[in-house]
């Protein structure tokens, strides 16, 4: 068993139904769920559009190696409506991989920790809720001081 941290996120149809669905399917399909964050709703961000992001970042137990992960959590995204365009642009559902215990991965397909962490607001506030002043995996350091770095300045707020 493995622990890997995740971000849910989406901006399209019934966004807080959509997060269920996706936790739901991955219960079922590739590890148990030991501890969610709150909702997180969000701009877009790399891209405009007027409906916003809800977030939420998840810690799973996987038996499931970090490449079938990945394909399990497309899968995932695929049956829950998910469609690939090749740009950044509104979605139904996204699932990131953000850590994969205290692997650092880096391949054509997958990179871990999760290359954008540190530059992502909605990511970082659900981390700091279940991390609190722990160091996250990997990069040792604390939610708190990736924040105070980060340049974000888009409006994420917990509901």
């Amino acid at each position: 068993m493995e622990e890997a941290i995740l971000l849910l996120g989406g901006n399209l149809g019934n966004r807080q139904y959509n997060l269920e669905q996706a936790r739901k399917q991955i219960a079922e399909k590739a590890g148990t769920i030991l501890t969610t964050s709150s909702l997180y709703e969000s701009e877009p961000w790399g891209f405009q559009d007027s409906n916003r992001f809800l977030n939420q970042a998840i810690v799973i137990n996987t038996q499931l190696p970090p490449q079938q992960l990945l394909e399990t959590l497309l899968e995932i995204e695929l049956l829950l409506g998910r469609i690939r365009n090749g740009k950044v642009s509104s979605r139904v559902i996204d699932i990131d991989i953000l850590f994969y215990g205290q692997q650092n991965i880096k391949t054509e397909k997958l990179t871990i920790p999760h290359p954008r962490i540190s530059q992502r607001l909605f990511t970082l506030l659900p981390l700091q809720e279940i991390f609190g002043s722990k160091n996250l995996p990997v990069i040792n350091k604390t939610t708190h001081a990736l924040i105070t770095e980060c340049s974000d300045n888009s409006m994420v707020y917990a509901i």
